[in-house]
């Protein structure tokens, strides 16, 4: 009797394991992540701040998790060209951002390529739409997931987790641009 119950546990876990492994590969490999804020000011004031990487320490949600963090400075002082490159402590990681394509006081494209903890290339792209007095700035960040982190969404929210993050770092471009 209690062996009948051993096996059917066993049995039952390995259908549930295989369940949830199977509906992860069917998952899309594709993801996106996107938020959006109203600033109060012209985009021209705003672009600047995220154009020039030089300034990401005064709004970034990231710049401030590690006191220590290593930051390396390249290519054209800003927009298209422009390289950053960090390294920090586990909240922040080893990364490396390009600037691809950077349209005056509209749109910014950026080639987001993450080496630790876990390797990932991404795009991020952040747009400014002038409305009246104020201006929407949408933060997007998209890319292909590894099967590893499509099984980790079925039990770890993504968006949730990195929108939170950009909607701090929208929340910082708000606070500074509407002084």
């Amino acid at each position: 009797m209690l062996q009948t119950i051993i096996i059917v546990v066993v049995v039952v876990l390995v259908i549930g394991v295989a369940g949830i492994l199977g509906f992860a590969a069917i998952k899309s490999d594709e993801f996106r992540i996107q938020r959006a804020a109203s600033i109060k000011a012209p985009p021209e004031k705003i672009f600047p701040l995220i154009n020039d990487f030089h300034h990401w320490a005064s709004w970034s949600p990231w710049e401030k998790l590690d006191p220590a963090l290593k930051r390396t400075y390249s290519g054209t002082a800003s927009g298209r060209g422009a390289v950053y490159e960090w390294e920090g402590n586990k909240k922040v990681g080893q990364g490396r951002m390009e600037i691809m394509e950077s349209s005056p006081s509209s749109k910014i494209t950026i080639k987001l390529d993450f080496l630790k903890p876990f390797e990932a290339h991404n795009t991020a792209e952040f747009t400014l739409d002038r409305q009246g007095d104020s201006t929407t700035v949408t933060w997007v960040m998209n890319g292909r997931q590894a099967y590893m982190f499509k099984v980790m969404s079925l039990f770890f929210s993504m968006d949730k987790m990195i929108g939170k993050d950009f909607e701090t770092g929208l929340a910082n471009l708000k606070s500074i641009t509407e002084k």
